[in-house]
């Protein structure tokens, strides 16, 4: 039983709210609602109507939901198609809710609202930043004003001026009586923002694995474990560089966090340090710490690195559904780094690969799941303890508590800080000013430099309230 007991009321012209921590079945519900559960799961009880009639399952399910529903999941930039323009993908939703207004004209003028520039428009997926895909999808969602809009953490991984064009977006619809909008999320300023109706749910939290007690430590003196020299990020559409003759230094135990706006290339960053987008220019050099450590230079493709690099330097990145193989378990997923990276036998890297995902907040029935069955707050925590079990010395964290509650992030901060206390660097890309305030050094990513900001004056972040203009129609 994932959910039992709902009954609630999306009321026309308000926003429900769905809340609560990660894996206690809000996702769920909503697919349960919209009549698209995964394989596996179905209602066992109770009935889902819209506008007074069941919501109709199979291929006139599909329709209803294309004609009258607008979708963002959790992971918005595996829902588009790689392979054409955020463009078109936004202007064929329009014309999938017949609506009479010129098709890319109108889906032109909603990606510009949300903060894509006309110059992005044209890309497929893969040539923008984590966060302008997120924001293509919400405007490929919010596109023609869908009858009924369903949000499922929209502004996870966004920077706050983001937030606000997404909070200005659904205030649009805000006493549209033919509009209805269900919003999933564990940003609670969020739903006090937009929230008129709140449902929050409850789950047991799983058994605390036995960790001492969590221990702050700032980087130690001596050699760093990463020294990256010159490095060079160029933009993929050209034009100025996104990181021009940069240096960076991660020592055991340290704790850095990376700021920038959406698109500023903190992604682009932490994966060319992992070897999957070979920097233009520069070095890096790794140096294991342990006596025997010897300064090494990193190839700058991952497919060049050997086993010792590889298990080395781990990258968590900013979509987990992409990062997992559908087909693989949870306990899977993490013990196979245990057996190709750190040479452990099958039973062992399972033992070790249990105590692991415990140890990120999952028990031994999560692990058992698929990622289509996990939550994707879940499946950010199997990623991170998949990155951990090779005996990694870098962490490269991408917006890894993003899909989280403030309870769950909270215990994946104070385990990281365990394993800085016995040597682990982290470099965390992220937009939480919580987390931020956390690391030891707080480096700020735009204008293709970096900036160090630790000992700086609290960077002023807008507040989710967008300045209305009185004279401007909310429903312009």
């Amino acid at each position: 039983m994932i959910v039992d007991g709902l009954d609630t009321h999306a009321a026309p012209g308000r926003v429900l709210a769905l809340t609560g921590p990660s894996g206690s079945g809000k996702t769920t519900a909503l697919r349960a609602m919209l009549g698209c559960l995964p394989p596996g799961l179905r209602i066992a009880s109770g009935t889902v109507r819209w506008q007074g009639s069941p919501v109709p399952a199979g291929r006139a399910g599909r329709r209803w939901r294309l004609a009258e529903v607008g979708w963002l999941g959790q992971d918005p930039a595996s829902a588009l198609d790689p392979r054409r323009s955020v463009l078109r993908q936004v202007a064929e939703a329009l014309s999938d809710r017949a609506s009479p207004l010129p098709a890319d004209r109108e889906a032109a003028a909603l990606m510009e609202r949300l903060g894509l520039a006309p110059e992005l428009h044209g890309r497929p997926p893969g040539r923008l930043s984590g966060g302008q895909a997120q924001r293509a999808a919400l405007a490929r969602a919010l596109v023609g004003d869908p009858p009924l809009l369903v949000l499922d953490e929209p502004t996870s991984g966004l920077d706050a001026e983001c937030v606000r064009l997404v909070v200005q977006a659904v205030r649009r619809r805000g006493g549209d009586s033919a509009c209805v909008t269900v919003l999933v999320t564990h940003n609670l300023e969020l739903v006090a923002e937009l929230a008129d109706d709140v449902v929050e749910f409850a789950c047991s939290p799983p058994p605390a694995a036995d960790r001492p007690v969590p221990l702050r430590r700032h980087g130690v003196a001596g050699p760093p474990v990463l020294d990256v020299r010159g490095l060079r990020l160029d933009h993929p559409a050209g034009g100025p560089p996104l990181l021009a003759a940069a240096d960076l230094t991660l020592h055991p135990g340290e704790s850095v966090a990376l700021l920038g706006p959406s698109g500023s290339g903190k992604s682009t960053l932490l994966h060319a340090l992992a070897g999957l987008h070979p920097p233009a220019a520069g070095t890096v050099v790794l140096t294991p710490p342990g006596n025997g450590g010897e300064p090494t230079v990193l190839p700058p493709h991952a497919a060049h690195r050997d086993r010792v690099q590889l298990r080395r330097v781990q990258l968590v990145g900013q979509n987990p559904q992409d990062e997992l193989n559908p087909a693989h378990r949870a306990v899977t997923a993490v013990a196979r780094p245990l057996r190709t990276l750190a040479g452990l036998n099958r039973a062992p890297a399972r033992r070790e690969a249990l105590r692991l995902l415990t140890e990120v907040g999952l028990d031994t029935a999560h692990a058992r799941l698929r990622p289509g069955r996990l939550s994707g707050g879940q499946r950010q925590r199997v990623c991170l303890a998949r990155a951990l079990a090779p005996g990694a010395a870098v962490l490269l964290a991408d917006e890894i508590t993003s899909a989280l509650d403030a309870g769950t992030a909270a215990g994946v901060l104070d385990l990281l800080d365990v394993l800085r206390a016995e040597g682990l660097a982290v470099l965390m890309a992220t937009h939480d000013r919580t987390v931020a305030g956390r690391a030891d050094r707080v480096l700020s990513l735009g204008a293709g430099a970096l900036h160090d900001l630790t000992g700086a004056a609290p960077v002023a972040v807008p507040s989710l309230s967008p300045h209305a203009d009185p004279t401007e129609d909310p429903r312009a």
